[in-house]
């Protein structure tokens, strides 16, 4: 019998192929991404990751166990100390400014993915809250078994595949698949088919958001001295 990861991950399987076969993606694999469009993505990605954490916080806040709440204030710890601090050093390999950093403004999807995770995080339940986080955690975990022999020449692609192909996330993905598979265990057939949605919509946000850096995606008209943390 199927688990509900593997049913949730089947459903949305052609959205999820699309991820892997993004141009972007595939880029970073043969090393022919332009670095401005990596550039763009370390960014925008950063952006997105301190508010991830903040719901992984959230996420912690809501769980009834304090087992589960010490696992996902971990997974919050984690997103700061290992992935943003990845994203830190990429910053300063690819020269970004104090002054760029300080005028950052999110793109259209980048901003509306977090607010979805943020909608989500406000009236959804625990297991809600990880169905919408799980893509990002599952699709990159897939992307970095799937370039795990890629042998792209430039050092920061390479550096980017380690990361999501490492034994320490793997680790971090299987924990939430499997706390997903217990909640859902006990959930009633209307918060499984929310919980399903949600991880089907974020599954769509993750394609776009490898679309947004594809195209250097920005806002129809933009005020420069607005910012958005």
């Amino acid at each position: 019998m199927s688990t509900f990861t593997q049913l949730i991950r089947q459903e949305a399987n052609a959205i999820w192929e699309a991820n892997l076969d993004h141009p972007f993606v595939q880029g970073i694999a043969k090393g022919s991404l332009p670095i401005e469009n990596f550039r763009y993505y370390v960014l925008q990605d950063s952006y997105y990751l301190s508010h991830f954490a903040r719901i992984q916080a959230i996420a912690a806040s809501r769980a009834e166990e304090l087992s589960i709440t010490a696992k996902m204030a971990a997974h919050a710890q984690g997103t700061f100390q290992a992935e943003l601090s990845l994203h830190e050093k990429f910053i300063g390999q690819l020269g970004v400014t104090r002054e760029e950093l300080h005028s950052f403004q999110p793109a259209p999807t980048a901003y509306a993915y977090t607010s979805h995770l943020y909608r989500v995080a406000a009236s959804g339940s625990l297991g809600e809250i990880i169905a919408a986080m799980l893509p990002c955690y599952w699709i990159y975990y897939e992307i970095g078994e799937m370039l795990k022999h890629a042998a792209p020449e430039t050092p920061i692609y390479q550096e980017w595949i380690a990361a999501y192909g490492s034994d320490w996330f793997s680790e971090l993905v299987n924990e939430q698949l499997s706390l997903l598979d217990t909640i859902a265990e006990n959930a009633s057939e209307k918060e499984r088919e929310k919980m399903k949605q949600h991880f089907i919509y974020s599954c769509h946000y993750e394609l776009k958001f490898w679309e947004m850096a594809h195209t250097l995606e920005g806002w129809s008209i933009t005020n420069k001295k607005a910012a958005v943390q």
